[in-house]
Formats: structure tokens, C-alpha cells, sequence
């Protein structure tokens, strides 16, 4: 008696989690979770290529002519020795890079929604 009463819970639950699993997938086909996923990993992408784009073509040029062999990256400024004797160093070189990625890739982001708005007028 007691071994049929462990069989039926253990069917029931199995019934419940194929129920939420079809339930899942429908949800994953209804709402286009698949097509955010995609783009979710060709935006990643994207923000990869920006950023090499950002620190390896554009950065070297900018730091050479404001003086810095790092590119934007080295650019620092020492404010001088702490109480503990150690170097205060404001490295503003790599706020600006990074702010310049951003800044690159929202761009890039605006203009792809843009594109796409008008490829979706087309249709």
C-alpha cells in the first residue's frame, strides 16, 4: 500500500513537470525567446569587436599624440605619495577609453535600430 501511494506522487510529479515543461516551450515559442537569444549572442559579439575595434585601432593613435605609449589606457596622473608613502595615481586614461566604447557603441546600437525601423516601413 505504502509503495503505491510513493508511485502515484512520483507519476504525479512527473505529470506536473511535463505539463510545465510543454507550457515552457510554448512560452518560448510564442513569445520569441529564441530571436532575443540570438541577438543576445550577436550583440555580445558585437560589443567584443567594438571594443578591439576601440582599443586597438583608435586608442594607439590617441595616446601617441597626447603622449602615451599605452595608448589612452596609460594615460595617468600622479597626485603625489599618501600618508603610507605609496603613489596616489588617477588613472583618467581608462575612463576615457572606456567612455569612448560606450559612446562607439551606442552609436553603432542606434544606428542598427534605426536601419532596422526603416527596413520594417519597406515591408
Amino acid at each position: 500500500m505504502e509503495k503505491e501511494k510513493k508511485s502515484s506522487k512520483v507519476s504525479k510529479i512527473g505529470e506536473k513537470g511535463k505539463e510545465g515543461m510543454r507550457g515552457f516551450l510554448e512560452f518560448i515559442k510564442g513569445q520569441g525567446v529564441i530571436g532575443l537569444a540570438v541577438g543576445l549572442v550577436i550583440g555580445t559579439a558585437a560589443s567584443v569587436l567594438v571594443n578591439s575595434f576601440i582599443n586597438n585601432i583608435v586608442m594607439p593613435p590617441l595616446g601617441f599624440l597626447l603622449g602615451s605609449g599605452d595608448g589612452l589606457r596609460g594615460l595617468v596622473w600622479d597626485m603625489g605619495e599618501t600618508a603610507s608613502g605609496e603613489h596616489a595615481v588617477l588613472k583618467y586614461g581608462m575612463f576615457l577609453s572606456d567612455l569612448i566604447n560606450f559612446l562607439v557603441i551606442a552609436v553603432v546600437v542606434y544606428l542598427v535600430i534605426k536601419w532596422l525601423k526603416v527596413e520594417m516601413k519597406k515591408k
